[in-house]
């Protein structure tokens, strides 16, 4: 029997899930939970690190015996430390409006294709490359961790780099994985900034006796680790605070096209490429509900799907990923000018909003899987959405109908559950991440949906392209 803590931290929550292993199932529970709150230091939006770690060794305390314990978190973001082994600045978060101007100014050093083809991942600003150009304290940097080794070597001390984390951050060179020295010299980045490149699934120290292991660093690919229904044909689409929808490939695709449709390339725990588009998901139900509550009204997350059910179906869409949606603060009053700016019906009351955001997250699904059958001739006959959003039945729903295929949906805790096999993995209780996958496949709880496609999909999916490509 093994024992593990898993802890799986996003940007808004943080948890720790405590499992045992007997050699054929994986039993386990959620022992703590906290909320993952910003917070603002020299004007910056910062990952609180301090309290976070402080609910870390309460975890640790709750959990009692155990073997090893492993974080995976939210890409991109990172602490730099410095010579004098401290902790230079809070960590700032990706939703900080620092690297705004980021990419443009990046064009003036270099071709985005070619910044494309040598790194795979989808342009956005808020990736570690573009965060280290605005980043004041980098001259006096010793090392940059991102954030699942930061929390590491709060507990150990030894500074290491995992692989899938490092994927996310526009500098790894997903055919060679190992860091694009082009890249960095036109950045003027010191390649001696980055501590080894370590593989998932391998055991980094200890703290007070318990071995600390790096999983799959990005939560993603700790979710997709877990993926039970794995095919040629099916696509799996990680579902939570954001969407990440995609496909396993045996190479990474690096064409001006798939920078084009904003495809990115990230290292899969096995060592697969996962091909995927990043989507901003359930992010925008979730600051919708707290943006209402700062108004007074309070719904609960059945509450709001309810509303939307009620809805109107089709009335109007967003682009989940556009600019004015991407950051905190009255997301109904940008959806409402979303909708105006781009000559739609506007939505009037909290279902019609909510729906907005569910149709508009459904169809994005469809735009981003015909992207990628298109970059990789794959055609998709299945998908396997995990994570937190397959408890949001009403999403799972308009998701298959949008896309016409079956959905399988589960298991909920597909982070978590990569995270624990990963680490059963390291401490040699199972061979590799797809015996992991079959011990998930026979215990874990699925929910299939069919699809009911109607010609109203069909109709309302050629407006959502017209307006998100205008």
């Amino acid at each position: 029997m093994k024992t593990v803590l898993a802890f799986d931290f996003g940007a808004s929550s943080g948890r720790a899930i405590k499992a045992h292993f007997d050699g054929e199932k994986i039993a386990y529970e959620e022992i703590h939970r906290f909320d993952n709150i910003p917070v603002t230091v020299d004007g910056l939006v910062c990952h609180d690190t301090e309290m976070i770690m402080g609910e870390i060794k309460k975890a640790i305390e709750k959990a009692g015996k155990i073997d090893s314990l492993a974080f995976d978190t939210w890409g991109v973001d990172y602490g730099l430390i410095g010579k004098n082994g401290e902790l230079l600045h809070l960590p700032v978060h990706y939703r900080d409006t620092r690297t705004e101007n980021a990419v443009e100014k990046a064009k003036e050093k270099i071709d985005l294709d070619a910044l494309y083809s040598a790194t795979g991942n989808q342009i956005m600003g808020i990736n570690t490359l573009f965060q280290l150009t605005v980043d004041e304290n980098l001259s006096n940097a010793d090392k940059l961790l991102f954030m699942p080794d930061l929390f590491a070597w709060m507990l150990t001390k030894n500074k290491v780099c995992e692989m899938t984390i490092a994927s996310t951050s526009q500098m790894l060179n997903p055919v060679t994985k190992t860091w694009d020295d082009s890249i960095l010299d036109t950045f003027g980045i010191s390649k001696s900034l980055f501590p080894q490149i370590t593989d998932s699934a391998t055991v980094n120290g200890e703290y007070n006796g318990i071995k600390v292991i790096s999983v799959a660093g990005h939560d993603t690919q700790c979710a997709v680790a877990a993926m039970p229904c794995v095919s040629e044909n099916s696509a799996f689409l990680s579902c939570g605070t954001w969407s990440l929808i995609g496909c396993e490939l045996d190479e990474p695709v690096l064409t001006a096209e798939s920078n084009k449709n904003e495809l990115s390339n990230e290292i899969g725990s096995n060592g697969k490429v996962n091909y995927l588009k990043n989507i901003s998901g359930l992010w925008l139900i979730q600051e919708t509900k707290r943006d209402l509550a700062k108004k007074g009204q309070k719904y609960s997350y059945n509450d709001l799907e309810m509303m939307a059910r009620d809805s109107k179906p089709f009335k109007c869409f967003i682009d989940p990923d556009a600019p004015m949606l991407s950051a905190h603060g009255d997301l109904p009053a940008k959806i409402k000018a979303y909708c105006k700016k781009t000559g739609q019906e506007v939505p009037e009351t909290v279902g019609e909003t909510v729906r907005c955001i569910y149709e508009s997250l459904a169809l994005k699904y469809r735009y981003a899987l015909n992207q990628i059958s298109k970059c990789t001739g794959k055609e998709f006959d299945s998908l396997n959405i995990l994570g937190g959003g397959t408890k949001d039945g009403f999403l799972c729903e308009m998701t298959a109908n949008s896309i016409d295929m079956p959905v399988t949906a589960g298991p909920v805790e597909a982070t978590a559950l990569g995270n624990i096999i990963l680490q059963l993995k390291a401490l040699g209780e199972i061979k590799s991440v797809s015996e992991g996958r079959k011990i998930i496949a026979k215990t874990e709880n699925t929910k299939k949906y069919a699809p009911v496609h109607t010609p109203e999909w069909d109709e309302a999916y050629e407006r959502y392209v017209k307006i998100i490509t205008k």
